[in-house]
């Protein structure tokens, strides 16, 4: 989130695991987070924004399957193993070990002072979404 306010732009990978974390995690709206990119994204464009998100959260014509979640910590070992985009954009993460990055803390501890503690566990969210859209399908 700091780069795209940053730079009016966000990786694609990046962008990715920010809309299914908020959707899929933290159960926020696909277009709340929509509306926010677009406001910020200089590469803005209605129907790849509008698209991503809902395919993100599993809704829409073209969408991924509900039950794919990303784990941000996988996806993190996966495409950012040295963690070089990760302490890029959150300064206060430079001096941790970059294998830190790839699990989650445990319980409510910190990377680091400067930094806050997990919001949610990725698990529990995780399967709370998979409920949702299992209560729903089956309707």
């Amino acid at each position: 989130m700091r780069q795209i306010k940053a730079l009016g732009y966000m990786h694609n990978r990046a962008r990715m695991i920010t809309a299914m974390f908020l959707t899929k995690d933290l159960h926020i709206h696909w277009r709340e987070g929509e509306a926010h990119f677009m406001q910020h994204l200089l590469d803005g464009e209605i129907a790849n924004n509008n698209g991503g998100w809902q395919w993100s959260a599993g809704t829409g014509a073209d969408a991924a399957p509900y039950f794919r979640i990303q784990n941000p910590w996988t996806q993190t070992e996966r495409f950012d193993p040295q963690g070089e985009y990760i302490k890029r954009w959150v300064p206060e993460l430079e001096k941790i070990d970059p294998r830190q990055f790839r699990k989650p803390p445990e319980g409510s501890d910190k990377l680091c002072p400067e930094y806050v503690a997990p919001l949610v566990d990725h698990e529990t969210e995780r399967d709370e979404t998979l409920r949702r859209f299992k209560a729903h399908k089956a309707g």
